[in-house]
């Protein structure tokens, strides 16, 4: 790879089903909290589609499945015990999917300003990051909470990368709200089919679609060069 095409570029990543397979954390969570109310456990990969769409989402899609019926009141007391749950243990069993650490090294050696731009809470974006040994990679960690608009809204990737378009702008995700907030901002979108969206990320006409976090230093040349 030539160096000099990724220097100084700015590279905004979403987290959940892109850097990190939090899937693990977050239906151990969830399978904690519905438990008191007789619902079976979850399997992983049957709540992957829904994790996108946040706790709320994962835990009304979970008591209609049990066709177990839940007031507005029940449904805020259980995502409070969720996030309290889930906020103290983030990375007990997510980890970082295959070649992120090193993809990420590789980047930032060659001067791309790396930065993560998530819906998921910053509070708990920066320390899972840091439980990964992963936080040392980005120059800013941008999430829910933190007084920005959120993906799909294009405010979201110019606040992670620092800049709007001083220089030129990639975003990384996993699903929709990536691809609208990249569009919405008008940059290039590359999305990992491996994460969590509920629908093939081939539809979403992206720029480019990986199997594999591997192959990203390559698109991106790739990218930059047409």
């Amino acid at each position: 790879m030539h160096d000099s095409i990724l220097k100084n570029i700015s590279i905004a990543f979403d987290l959940d089903g892109t850097l990190v397979d939090t899937a693990p954390d977050l239906v151990r969570v969830l399978n904690t909290v519905i438990a008191p109310d007789g619902l079976a456990p979850i399997a992983v990969d049957d709540a992957r589609a829904l994790i996108g769409y946040g706790s709320m989402a994962m835990i009304k899609q979970a008591y209609a499945n049990a066709n177990v019926a839940l007031n507005d009141a029940d449904t805020i007391n259980i995502q409070s015990e969720f996030l309290n749950l889930y906020a103290e243990s983030l990375s007990q069993v997510s980890s970082a999917y295959p070649g992120v650490a090193n993809a990420l090294s590789t980047l930032k050696k060659a001067g791309a300003r790396l930065s993560v731009c998530t819906n998921k809470p910053g509070a708990m974006a920066r320390p899972l990051l840091a439980q990964l040994g992963l936080s040392g990679f980005f120059d800013k960690i941008v999430g829910s909470g933190d007084n920005v608009p959120t993906k799909p809204a294009a405010e979201h990737i110019f606040a992670a990368v620092g800049n709007r378009g001083s220089r030129k702008i990639v975003m990384v995700g996993d699903g929709a709200p990536d691809v609208l907030a990249a569009r919405a901002a008008n940059v290039p979108i590359i999305l990992m089919s491996y994460g969590y969206s509920p629908i093939s990320v081939h539809t979403f006409g992206a720029d480019a679609v990986l199997r594999s976090f591997r192959e990203l230093p390559a698109a991106l040349k790739d990218l930059l060069t047409d």
